[in-house]
């Protein structure tokens, strides 16, 4: 990691906001009962070196997800690349975010147009192959999506005896179940970082959403608040009056007016 460049300055930068936000909010809300967070690794946009004979080949996935790695380079340090012979794992999970110009590199042979039959020798062996190839045969990632927020439309492609066989989505949310992960995926139309739109998110197999951390802490909030209200109201229904029970339970006036 420390030899291989993090950046290289002929790369575009993002696209736009949505490829900085939609990262977020996929590993925000991520919930995997197997791995702790110690143990995996998500990331967007950072280099994935895959091949120890051309060293600088890489690619730069939207978004993914490693297993069994520790969150931290060796346990210490935030990554700067992720170099797949050092690691010894390689991503589990890769999900592309269609731009215009990126259908073709995304998408391979699944590309609309792209030639129904390619050439396993139209390779030149001193060129890096194209992103499907690499996620495919190279890194043989078992799921990888491509979403496009422009068309609100999720492809799934499985990785099935050594190659990707695109898979049928369910016409209700979750849209697709990982089952060796126990978890789905769909697109949710919210607000999230005050930004409106259609975002992957992750959710249980009813379709329940998966919490942000920010959501969470909201939730518990609520909930303590909704249970502070009913002992005040038990309390009140029992005879005891309202000042005792305000300074019983240390309760603000906006509580108070809520009661």
């Amino acid at each position: 990691m420390y030899d291989l460049p993090s950046e290289f300055p002929e790369e575009p930068g993002l696209p736009d906001e949505f490829h900085d936000l939609q990262p977020q909010l996929l590993s925000r809300t991520l919930s995997l009962a197997g791995w702790t967070s110690d143990r995996r690794f998500t990331a967007s946009d950072l280099n994935v070196y895959y091949d120890v004979y051309h060293p600088l080949w890489h690619k730069r996935p939207d978004w993914f997800l490693v297993l069994d790695v520790p969150r931290l380079y060796e346990g210490q340090e935030l990554r700067r690349s992720y170099v797949t012979w050092q690691e010894g794992r390689n991503p589990y999970v890769a999900i592309e975010f269609l731009s215009p110009g990126t259908e073709a590199e995304d998408l391979g042979r699944f590309a609309k147009g792209a030639e129904s039959q390619q050439s396993e020798n139209g390779q030149d062996s001193e060129s890096p192959p194209g992103k499907l190839d690499v996620y495919e045969r190279y890194l043989r990632i078992p799921h990888y999506l491509v979403y496009s927020r422009y068309t609100q439309q999720l492809r799934y492609f499985k990785l099935i005896g050594g190659s990707y066989e695109e898979q049928p989505l369910s016409s209700a949310t979750p849209l697709v179940w990982l089952e060796d992960l126990d978890i789905g995926l769909g697109i949710w139309e919210g607000t999230f970082e005050g930004i409106p739109g259609h975002w992957l998110r992750w959710c249980d197999r009813q379709g329940n959403w998966c919490l942000t951390d920010t959501e969470s802490e909201r939730q518990k909030q609520e909930e303590t608040q909704s249970q502070l209200l009913q002992a005040a109201r038990n309390l009140i229904a029992s005879g005891t009056n309202l000042e005792d029970v305000t300074r019983l339970l240390q309760l603000t006036d906006e509580q108070i007016r809520q009661i």
